[in-house]
């Protein structure tokens, strides 16, 4: 699972989870106004892209998790 962080790893601004920014491949994450400065991660050299939004929340998450985890257990049975 992608893991979302908080704030920029440049400026330190917040970052919610809803909205725009930006990864590599090894997750590090930049707000638009720092990634806009660069050509590509600072760290890795890896190439920058929009990184998705997270917009389910916890509870949906939950809700759904018993119908994926059965359909999981059908399909290793057959």
């Amino acid at each position: 699972m992608l893991s979302m962080k908080s704030k920029c790893e440049l400026c330190a601004a917040p970052l919610d989870y809803a909205a725009e920014a930006f990864i590599c491949s090894y997750e590090c994450t930049y707000c638009p106004a720092c990634e806009a400065k660069l050509d590509a991660c600072p760290n890795c050299a890896g190439e920058l892209v929009r990184r998705p939004r997270r917009v389910t929340g916890l509870r949906e998450i939950a809700r759904r998790t018993p119908a994926r985890v059965a359909r999981r257990v059908k399909r290793s049975r057959s």
